[in-house]
């Protein structure tokens, strides 16, 4: 049962205007995120709302339009009120929530720089075909971090739970990659390893790789890494509290369905990205309830 607003306020710590503002922020986004979170008690399902605000403003920061010196100044200002987080310092209905998050679920703060830092990766210069090493870091900033920090809110710190943000994270950030392959050429951004691209004799020049027939083998390795760490990271579910654990099983289900679906639809010109019909939300829900 769902706790009233102003018991779960006064548990976080904060007011209830603030619990209405993030979940706004969710709401607005017109994503599945909230209907997914509602398997979590109230209080941990508020702190993924600030935590998922957090990283949406971050990240629309590095996406949208502006210059460089703009974006790192605005970057900077949210590193500035991280620190003042871990300080008892707040001035926004976000941090608000957050404070009580960090001092609640003992949230690191490295977690959240991290995730900042990996914005800062896409503002600097466009990222076009970076090596393996600063592709992983890439990954391990702008998901797997969101995922030790959301591990926690779920109710798991063990080191088993630091494995399962560590590959799920990673396999995550991989499907998107694929799935946004096209997109993310029209932005200049192509996320593919050089290693792989001259393995094939791929241009590393977004606007030609994408028309080169060898992409898919870059694609098909990339999903099979991506494969790789989902594995890895049910295995690592198995050692989690189960409670706690399910929500990153919902999120594992979805997005294997996903990168099985873009496999099947292959990396050729006309570009198709997969998503999950009302049909198949539906059997991830139950298959998420059933886990």
């Amino acid at each position: 049962m769902q706790k009233p607003l102003a018991e779960v306020a006064q548990i976080m710590g904060c007011s209830e205007l603030d619990l209405i503002f993030v979940e706004t922020v969710v709401r607005h986004s017109k994503t599945s995120f909230a209907t997914g979170m509602k398997i979590l008690s109230s209080e941990r399902r508020y702190g993924m709302f600030a935590l998922y605000s957090f990283c949406r403003i971050v990240d629309d920061i590095a996406d949208e339009e502006g210059s460089v010196e703009l974006k790192q100044k605005q970057l900077q200002e949210w590193r500035d009120r991280i620190e003042h987080l871990y300080k008892g310092k707040t001035e926004s209905s976000i941090g608000n929530v957050l404070l009580g998050c960090i001092h609640r679920f003992n949230l690191k703060k490295e977690d959240f720089l991290a995730i900042i830092d990996g914005m800062d990766m896409d503002v600097v210069t466009p990222i076009i075909a970076p090596d393996e090493k600063s592709l992983d870091l890439y990954c391990d900033r702008v998901a797997s971090a969101v995922g030790r920090l959301a591990i926690r809110i779920f109710g798991d710190s063990s080191e088993a739970a630091e494995k399962v943000a560590y590959h799920l994270g990673r396999a995550l950030q991989l499907t998107n990659i694929l799935r946004d392959f096209e997109e993310d050429v029209g932005r200049g951004r192509l996320y593919f390893p050089k290693e792989l691209l001259e393995r094939f004799e791929i241009s590393s020049i977004p606007e030609k790789c994408i028309y080169n027939p060898s992409i898919k083998e870059v694609c098909n390795i990339i999903a099979c890494r991506a494969m790789d760490h989902f594995c890895k990271a049910n295995n690592f579910m198995k050692q989690c509290d189960a409670k706690a654990i399910r929500p990153a099983k919902m999120m594992a289900i979805t997005y294997h369905l996903l990168l099985r679906k873009q496999r099947a639809l292959g990396w050729r010109k006309p570009f198709k990205r997969a998503s999950l019909s009302i049909g198949e939300k539906i059997i991830v829900g139950i298959a998420g309830l059933m886990v």
